[in-house]
Formats: structure tokens, sequence, C-alpha cells
């Protein structure tokens, strides 16, 4: 993180953001929490989830833009299950203008792996 107001990563540095970064960001006061976008299936987000999310599957981003550019002002973390689809899905979101968005490195099974080992792995 580099210590501006929201702690946001530089967005010209990378897309990537990691989960120990991600656990200290959306520890912050709630003004200040990136939205977390979980993009993965019906099916996977009812295995297990990251309290807080919001869940638009990958193929309804392009549906979900408008509400998601109002969003965007404190950071957007999406995630996915190894962190591919949620990679896809930020630079999609960069491309159309949300440029505080990020992928979650690892996805949701190294967030269980290193911050929440209450979240059931698949």
């Amino acid at each position: 993180m580099n210590g501006d107001r929201q702690l946001l990563p530089d967005p010209e540095e990378t897309i990537e953001i990691g989960p120990r970064d991600v656990a200290e960001w959306i520890g912050l006061s709630p003004g200040d929490r990136p939205l977390l976008l979980d993009c993965r299936e019906a099916d996977e987000v009812d295995l297990c989830r990251i309290d807080g999310h919001v869940w638009i599957p990958l193929g309804h981003l392009p549906d979900a833009l408008l509400r998601l550019t109002e969003d965007a002002t404190k950071g957007i973390v999406v995630y996915c299950h190894h962190g591919m689809r949620s990679r896809r899905a930020a630079e999609f979101l960069r491309a159309h203008g949300i440029h505080t968005a990020f992928s979650l490195s690892g996805g949701i099974d190294l967030w269980s792996q290193v911050i929440d080992p209450s979240v059931p792995r698949y």
C-alpha cells in the first residue's frame, strides 16, 4: 500500500493486490473500504465467500458498469477462485474507466490460506 488517503496501490504499477493488503484495506473505516466484488459463478459463491462482498458474475459485468462506476471512488477489489477471472474483470473495468479496480492475487483460495482459514477451500 502506498499510504495515500485510501491506501490504494498505484494503479499505474499493478492490477494485482495481495490478500494482506486487501485485509488491511477492508479493515479501515467504512467510508474508506473498497468494494469487494465476487465475480465467480453462483455455485462457487454458495461454497464460500468473503464477508461484505457484492456478487456480480464475470459475464454480467457489462450490465453493472454504471453501478460499479458509482461504487469505484474508494476502489474495487475483484476476486474469484484463483485470480484469473478477477484479473480479466479488473482489466475490463479499467478499460471502461474504473481505474481503481484491482484483482485479488491468488483469489479466495489464497485468502483462505493467508487471511481467513474459516473460508472453505475447494
